[in-house]
């Protein structure tokens, strides 16, 4: 089986913690046997004028790999104009969430880019041959007229090896954290607006008046950097407005620590009936509320175990599955 994928999203040494689900799942697929031929679009160095001659691009590619099934790590106008280009080979699209959602952003030129990128992805997802969405609300914002017998529902899986419980106290040390106060994780870049980092600071703002609250953001940080970060905090707190599968909840369960998040995405699947993990309004009082009781309850959850089918392996092998269906 051969595979050629394209992405915009993949780590890079100035980028290292962007599509690191990306690169978990093209080095799972290879590791399964999968021949993976990788097109990345490096959007931060190019912005949208990579997508020019992505036509040309994705043409010569196919003809110079001839893989089995073309997968299109993410919609919009990258998913577009694969589609189109990639001639009489089966094309996978796996669609995230802002690609078919929508969300904010900032000016009047990215939010009209925003739309068009929906727009984009509706055409792009009438033909592909087969489509992958991380959620079931992805699932139902999907063009009526797609045939849902080919769409699957197959969340980013998690590295085990990688995300797994560690001392809180020594993540602490090791980071140079206060061990007198509480310690907050907003799993995103602050600048993000859909990710309303504002809101997990209103919500530390109010926790404030009453006990010594610090909030982290992870922003610049490698990935591999990530799990000491998630280990040392008390809670991992998730505002967006917007999302698929968020991969940060999954890699605190993983870590089994405490999850406060509003209800996005699969999230409140996610959590459902894991102690001490909590759903909260999207105010800053309900969020402070929910993050005060996991302070009270003070310990671990439970949460590992619940995530099995979602180790990399698994995942990969539902995504060879596909393609050996539609090639």
């Amino acid at each position: 089986m051969r595979a050629l994928i394209v992405t915009n999203m993949y780590p890079t040494p100035t980028v290292p913690g962007t599509g690191t689900f990306v690169a978990d799942q093209v080095e799972s697929l290879r590791g399964l046997g999968v021949h993976v031929d990788l097109m990345h679009l490096t959007r931060q160095d190019g912005g949208r004028r990579v997508y020019r001659d992505l036509s040309r691009r994705v043409e010569n590619a196919v003809d110079a790999t001839q893989p089995d099934v073309v997968h299109v790590m993410y919609g919009g106008v990258m998913a577009d104009i694969t589609t189109r280009a990639a001639r009489e080979r089966p094309v996978v699209v796996s669609f995230c969430g802002t690609d078919l959602l929508g969300g904010r952003t900032v000016g009047t030129v990215s939010q009209l880019a925003l739309r068009y990128g929906v727009f984009a992805s509706r055409r792009a997802a009438r033909r592909a041959s087969a489509i992958v969405v991380k959620s079931r609300n992805l699932f139902d914002a999907l063009p009526k007229s797609v045939d849902r017998s080919r769409v699957w529902i197959i969340p980013n899986g998690i590295d085990f090896s990688r995300f797994r419980p560690r001392d809180r106290s020594e993540c602490q040390r090791e980071l140079g954290w206060d061990q007198r106060r509480k310690h907050v994780l907003f799993p995103a870049v602050p600048t993000r607006p859909e990710k309303r980092f504002a809101l997990a600071q209103a919500a530390v703002a109010v926790l404030n008046g009453a006990a010594s609250v610090e909030l982290h953001a992870l922003s610049g940080v490698p990935h591999d950097e990530v799990p000491v970060r998630m280990n040392a905090a008390d809670a991992v707190v998730l505002t967006s407005a917007h999302e698929g599968s968020p991969n940060a909840v999954k890699e605190a369960l993983a870590c089994n620590v405490p999850v406060v998040s509003v209800d996005v995405g699969d999230v409140r699947d996610r959590l459902e009936g894991i102690e001490g993990c909590f759903i909260a309004e999207a105010t800053s009082e309900d969020l402070a509320a929910k993050l005060a009781l996991v302070f009270e309850r003070s310990s671990r959850i439970e949460g590992r175990e619940r995530l099995a089918e979602l180790s990399l392996g698994r995942v990969a092998e539902r995504l060879r599955d596909i393609y050996q269906l539609v090639s």
